[in-house]
């Protein structure tokens, strides 16, 4: 029997240069440039889990002079400082049970520096109460060149020296909004990368300066999209937000994350179960969020109150993984039936406060998958907050 000629001939031999293979390899990593101690870390991280400990959440009362005005004109009140100052003065001086379900609070650079009618600043208010203060940091939108409509964040020129400042005058974390819509061509990855990189500069020169960002990259629900064309953008969206912090050297334990729920757009016809919402929502989340996130915090984007407390209840009840606490920071499913009550008149104070506390439960007990609709619910709490292409 003849062998084949290959068998025949010798083995080859990798020939490589003994420098390429050394007798040991390196113990020792490259160096990380860290931008924070051990110190540091040890606080944000603390300050972060604080805010979402035992299904808190947080109330965002950072809208803007304009923002806050619409708000008044639904009710048909004055857009101004001392109305404004009046109707938050009700919200952070009720009962001090709030704290358990109100964990952080954001406000508005006005409102950081307000007082109530004897002279307290609400910061300190907030605090005694042991609820952590929290800043709007970003400084609205800007055109992005080259896209269909998109956008950009203002406000990294000089943030540091901003930071600085509000830590020293009680902020303990911040807040920066990042939107994205989906459209014609959006978001593009031009939008998706510029967005995410301006969220972890954010980020991280937060931490440089003590304060816990809370990263909020918001999908729009204006559009007539479906659910699972929300849930593959956002996913999109997040991946490039974590890649991003993770080139940035953002301390991930020190952070929290602000998303929209998976939902589909406003216009859309087909309607979707709280069921169906959680399930996309933290399928989303499972694939991009690490596990080292110690919360995230939904914004309500245009929910009813009623409909944001039954979606975050679902999330909870969600069978996946949930590696984080899931839990709220909604503005105007927080505020629409307070509002409501309030009308502008010292007099329905008692039953603002109320109703401000029912909302606040109501989402605590969400936060923790203990939700249970009543039915009896008012027709400020169920109607819809929408507002095409919001902004704060």
């Amino acid at each position: 029997m003849v062998r084949p000629i290959w068998r025949l001939l010798p083995r080859p031999q990798l020939l490589i240069p003994k420098r390429t293979l050394p007798h040991k390899l390196p113990v020792t990593m490259a160096h990380r440039f860290p931008a924070l101690t051990s110190e540091q870390k040890k606080e944000l991280s603390e300050i972060a889990q604080r805010i979402v400990a035992n299904g808190k959440g947080i109330l965002a009362a950072d809208e803007s002079v304009g923002t806050m005005g619409n708000r008044l004109q639904r009710i048909k009140v004055e857009n101004t400082e001392e109305n404004r100052r009046q109707f938050r003065e009700i919200l952070f001086t009720v009962d001090n049970s709030i704290n358990q379900s109100i964990g952080g609070v954001i406000l508005f650079h006005e409102t950081l520096y307000q007082k109530d009618s004897q002279g307290k600043l609400f910061r300190n208010i907030l605090k005694e109460k042991g609820i952590v203060v929290g800043i709007k940091l970003d400084q609205g939108g800007a055109p992005l060149a080259g896209t269909n409509k998109e956008t950009t964040i203002q406000g990294l020129d000089g943030l540091s020296e901003r930071c600085a400042q509000y830590k020293k005058d009680g902020a303990d974390f911040g807040k920066w909004r990042a939107v994205l819509r989906i459209d014609n061509q959006c978001p593009s990855n031009l939008a998706i990368q510029e967005n995410a990189n301006a969220l972890a500069r954010y980020a991280s020169i937060c931490q440089q300066n003590g304060l816990v960002p809370i990263v909020e990259p918001e999908v729009l629900p204006d559009g007539d999209h479906d659910m699972e064309h929300c849930q593959y953008v956002t996913e999109k969206v997040l991946a490039a937000v974590y890649k991003a912090l993770n080139d940035h050297h953002v301390y991930l334990e020190g952070t929290l994350l602000k998303p929209n729920m998976v939902t589909a757009g406003h216009a859309c016809t087909k309607k979707y179960m709280p069921e169906q919402v959680a399930m996309a929502t933290v399928t989303a989340l499972h694939r991009t969020v690490p596990a080292a996130v110690p919360g995230i915090c939904f914004l309500s984007g245009g929910m009813s109150e009623e409909d944001a407390t039954l979606n975050l209840n679902a999330i909870n009840l969600c069978p996946l993984p949930k590696p984080w606490k899931l839990s709220f920071s909604y503005g105007r499913a927080l505020q629409a039936s307070a509002l409501a009550a309030w009308g502008g008149k010292a007099a329905n104070k008692k039953a603002t406060q109320e109703a401000f506390m029912k909302r606040a439960l109501a989402n605590c007990q969400a936060a923790k998958g203990q939700y249970v609709h009543s039915g009896s619910s008012g027709a400020a709490s169920t109607q819809s907050l929408f507002t095409a292409c919001y902004s704060y």
